[in-house]
């Protein structure tokens, strides 16, 4: 962590030292939900204000007498997190006022407050094709021995003319590590699909092969025929090609994933299947809204979704659904303690980050005993009646 000196010689970078220190100590406030399936917190654990001031302000006097702003912070993002020697542990997007983005781990002791991030950002390793914007990154241990980093690396879309500077290719890249610090660059994700987005790997071999779950799509915002969550296989990570890829669990017309839906963290292991969070997309007269679900498949086949409650697990609140792009809620990243206890992390409009907080005993009860989409009104209503009904006496 960054202990800064003390620059009384500069009353207004003190100023910036000691705001700073007094955001970094604030304590977070628990809020209890009426679903009773999380509890949220008041204050966002990562903003653009956590961003340390060394990597903002040229501290020289004689340079920077006026004590101006050199590098802008925008936003803190989209974070992927791992338990990381008794530390709760996030990789951050960071987004400059460049609106490139990058990331930076950030640490607590307790998981809801006093983040902060490592002295500098991670200085990616390149591939012989450099990326020109990186983000989205899920952290997962695996029983290779390694932590994986698979984040989306985004190109310019060479087919299109030049004067096109928007048209953009995203496909998955890869790095992994044995202790977060030094990191080897993989070649990126092979696949049959012209383009890839919300990359998370399997946390187990299965029948020796590394399994990832995907987002198959034909453009860098429509996913066409790919239409869902998939999953595929890899032989080697040194040569990582997915083979024989399904969608697993395919959007749905008139849902919370109707236009879109995408993996979020890599699934937790319980003994009733594979808990898995992910981000549905629907579009409105106000533009996308994102909302976070949850779904389970089995310990014995993870192409097979055995529960997938109805609805959305968590939707943007009254302050969440402002930001960059609001209306927005997505997760890549959560932590389940030996305790039983799951920290979520998720950012809000592409904005901050956040932190809820449930238990596995929780999740997997609201899996199971929620009711399915029966994919029509009458069929919610239908489950209406039938909680009714066993209600009876009760009310």
């Amino acid at each position: 962590m960054t202990k800064y000196k003390n620059h009384s010689n500069n009353n207004l970078i003190q100023k910036l030292f000691d705001d700073y220190k007094k955001l970094i100590g604030r304590k977070n406030i628990p809020l209890s939900q009426p679903s009773g399936l999380f509890t949220k917190y008041k204050h966002p654990i990562l903003t653009a204000a956590h961003a340390p001031i060394h990597w903002q302000y040229d501290l020289n006097i004689d340079s920077n007498p006026h004590a101006l702003e050199r590098i802008g912070i925008n936003a803190t993002f989209n974070a992927g997190a791992i338990k990381w020697n008794n530390a709760y542990v996030l990789a951050v997007r960071v987004e400059g006022k460049d609106r490139k983005s990058f990331f930076a781990f950030a640490e607590s002791e307790n998981g809801v407050d006093n983040f902060e991030f490592w002295e500098e950002p991670l200085l990616l390793p390149q591939t012989d094709d450099p990326d020109i914007n990186v983000y989205d990154m899920r952290l997962t241990m695996h029983e290779d021995g390694y932590v994986y980093g698979i984040f989306c690396t985004e190109r310019k879309d060479p087919n299109t003319p030049k004067s096109d500077t928007s048209s953009a290719i995203a496909n998955a890249g890869i790095i992994r590590s044995k202790d977060l610090k030094t990191w080897e660059r993989m070649p990126d994700l092979l696949s049959d699909s012209n383009q890839q987005r919300n990359v998370t790997l399997h946390p187990e071999f299965v029948c020796g092969k590394y399994a990832v779950y995907t987002r198959p799509q034909d453009g860098f915002i429509e996913t066409g025929a790919g239409g869902g969550i998939g999953l595929g296989y890899i032989d080697d990570m040194k040569h990582p090609q997915v083979m024989n890829e399904v969608i697993i669990n395919p959007k749905e017309y008139h849902t919370v994933y109707e236009l879109k839906n995408g993996q979020g963290p890599s699934p937790i292991k319980t003994k009733d299947g594979w808990l898995h969070l992910a981000h549905g997309v629907r579009n409105t007269a106000a533009g996308l809204r994102y909302v976070l679900y949850l779904f389970m498949t089995a310990l014995d086949d993870i192409t097979k979704v055995i529960y997938q409650p109805a609805g959305y697990f968590m939707a943007p609140d009254d302050q969440e659904i402002i930001g960059d792009v609001g209306n927005v809620l997505f997760s890549n990243g959560w932590i389940p303690d030996d305790n039983g206890d799951v920290y979520i992390y998720y950012a809000s409009s592409d904005t901050r980050m956040h932190v809820a907080k449930s238990t596995l005993d929780i999740l997997v009860d609201y899996c199971k005993n929620t009711p399915k989409d029966n994919l029509s009104s009458s069929g919610s209503v239908g489950n209406i009646h039938e909680l009714i009904k066993r209600n009876k006496g009760l009310y």
